[in-house]
């Protein structure tokens, strides 16, 4: 399904995720501005990304330098946010100039803006989503009366479980009640509840799920690649401003250049991928994640340069069908041509909107 022919939607509840143009988002974005330095050269180009091992390709293209290497004189200053939400505002406020992000954000700061704030221009991550349970829980039916942890009410797992329950027949409410009560927290207090039996499990990403699964010994009842064509669908891709990739279109495509090898390198040798990510949350958080569960969180993340523009489609339909979202047009949320240029010079194949 094009995305450029298709009705997408927006939370309802973006109002509450997206504040104003003018509000940035408190104690995580960073100050300045990305002033000219004459012509498309930059003083600085400032970077969003997540803490978490769904961002890889920004914590392995920082680490290594790959982003800095394809800017030149132009300083990469990174950003990190525990939220898509705060992210957002950041976008907003001119605070920072790209981010990576979920597909739930993108959509709700293209509806808030009406078309004018961002654009998709690659892919990063796809997969690492799991609905995990305690042991006694062997199938949908033993979800009835039971206590399901989402990361925030209405983003991209919040809206995955309420329609996966809804098409097996199941209720919810965003008060938490109906057959399956959702509670929706931060990861980092689900992996608590989790381990003190408050909840009876969560849809989660990586590394939670595995974490869940190892220090609390839960069990995977779904994979969410199984719900979607070919196994895929889009958890992280990369977002830029407009305004900025109109005023530096040759920054965004450096920035794109470390994006591509930073994905390339990953894929190559996921070993080493895996220690550099770790060391980047060991400096971020202060705790690295166990062997076993850094081992088994990268077999089940695929990092790729294909945005996977279906799956958003799909995401928004979703949500549509919940009541959670509203229509809004989604015709030009991406701009993939900077990409596939850089693609196409590698030999590689292009990436579509569709």
């Amino acid at each position: 399904m094009n995305a450029r022919r298709v009705r997408g939607a927006v939370a309802v509840l973006a109002a509450l995720a997206i504040t104003t143009l003018a509000t940035a988002c408190g104690g995580t974005e960073t100050t300045g501005t990305a002033a000219s330095a004459g012509g498309d050269k930059l003083a600085e180009v400032r970077l969003g990304y997540f803490p978490n091992i769904t961002h890889a390709t920004a914590l392995v293209g920082i680490e290594k330098g790959f982003y800095a290497k394809h800017l030149g004189s132009t300083k990469l200053v990174p950003s990190s946010f525990n939220a898509g939400p705060a992210a957002i505002e950041a976008v907003f406020a001119g605070a920072i100039d790209a981010t990576y992000i979920g597909p739930n954000p993108a959509i709700n700061a293209w509806a808030k803006s009406k078309g004018k704030a961002i654009k998709i221009i690659a892919g990063s991550a796809s997969g690492g989503v799991y609905l995990v349970v305690k042991p006694e829980i062997n199938g949908v039916e033993d979800l009835k009366g039971k206590k399901i942890a989402t990361p925030q009410l209405g983003n991209t797992q919040d809206v995955a479980l309420r329609y996966w329950l809804q098409e097996k027949g199941l209720k919810t409410d965003t008060k938490g009640g109906g057959d399956v009560n959702i509670i929706p927290q931060e990861n980092a207090q689900t992996l608590q509840t989790f381990a003190t039996g408050d909840i009876d499990g969560a849809w989660v990403p990586e590394p939670f799920a595995s974490r869940m699964v190892q220090e609390s010994k839960g069990k995977i009842l779904l994979d969410e690649r199984d719900l979607w064509p070919n196994k895929q669908f889009v958890i992280t891709h990369l977002i830029v401003r407009q305004e900025f990739a109109a005023e530096h279109p040759e920054t965004v495509k450096q920035l794109l250049e470390g994006h591509v090898e930073a994905n390339a390198a990953i894929n190559a040798d996921p070993a080493d991928a895996a220690k550099t990510v770790n060391a980047a949350l060991e400096k971020l958080s202060g705790k690295p994640l166990k062997q076993e569960v850094l081992d088994s969180v990268f077999k089940n993340i695929t990092f790729t340069n294909d945005p996977i523009a279906s799956s958003l489609v799909g995401s928004a339909d979703h949500a549509i069908k919940i009541g959670l979202l509203e229509p809004v047009d989604l015709n030009g949320i991406y701009d993939l041509k900077p990409l596939n240029e850089i693609l196409a010079a590698k030999g590689q194949p292009a990436v579509a909107d569709k």
